[in-house]
């Protein structure tokens, strides 16, 4: 039988983390557009590790220290002073295969640093493209689990909310959800159906939208299929690394 004495919850915003207890949690940074979508593929295609960081200076300063790929984005752009942004496409086993990525970006690094700020015993990164790897995880965990959405400046957003809802439906079954964020978001999965894209699209998602303005119709889709770079991030030190890789 299924172990259900343990705790799902989903925080749907960074602004809402401070009400809840992270002390027995594995916390899942959520950010689908873009970053936890990256860090997964970098990471499938060989990066050594991804180093999550606040801030830009941060990033180039690590970079230098450790001879890293600098990238990262603001407003969904390539950040200034850093030369490769947020795009899984940008890091090919071609170029990111053995070297460490440095990132920064607008939400998703945010929460993770917040996360970290809370005690958080783990800290893994979760997307639609290593969703199956994440999931498998959170089953096999003696822990609470707390889903925790990268939002957009804090605002709710509907593709990390997808996200989580996504993870629900697949492993409700081993928990136990006393929690209404969770069941919104389990609905909102149910919703959107298999086009996930049409769904955004539909409905004007915001981060849809500004995306869609630079172009990037091909991240958008690619981040929204399942298991494309299935692969498990985890924080150790000041790092995620591969948890799967032999």
């Amino acid at each position: 039988m299924p172990n259900t004495e343990r705790n799902l919850y989903t925080c749907l915003s960074p602004a809402l983390l401070n009400l809840y207890d992270l002390s027995n949690s594995v916390v899942v940074i959520i950010d689908v557009l873009r970053a936890t979508s990256t860090i997964a593929t970098a990471l499938y295609n060989g990066a050594a590790s991804v180093i999550p960081v606040a801030t830009v200076p941060r990033c180039i300063e690590l970079g230098l220290e450790f001879g890293g790929i600098t990238a990262g984005e603001r407003d969904g752009k390539v950040a200034e002073g850093l030369t490769y942004g947020n795009s899984p496409f940008e890091y090919p086993r071609s170029f990111v295969a053995n070297k460490i990525l440095v990132l920064t970006t607008t939400n998703g690094t945010k929460l993770l640093h917040m996360a970290l700020d809370s005690a958080a015993p783990e800290i893994i990164t979760g997307a639609f493209p290593n969703i199956s790897a994440v999931c498998d995880y959170l089953i096999a965990s003696n822990k609470d689990v707390l889903l925790g959405c990268s939002a957009w400046k804090d605002r709710v957003n509907l593709e990390d909310s997808l996200f989580a809802g996504a993870v629900i439906s697949r492993i409700k079954s081993h928990f136990t959800i006393n929690c209404d964020s969770s069941k919104i978001a389990e609905q909102l999965y149910l919703e959107a159906g298999e086009d996930r894209f049409a769904f955004m699209r539909d409905r004007n998602a915001t981060h849809y939208q500004r995306l869609m303005k630079y172009n990037l119709e091909k991240d958008i889709r690619y981040c929204l299929q399942d298991d494309g770079a299935n692969v498990l991030p985890i924080f150790k030190g000041d790092r995620l690394i591969d948890l799967t890789r032999k």
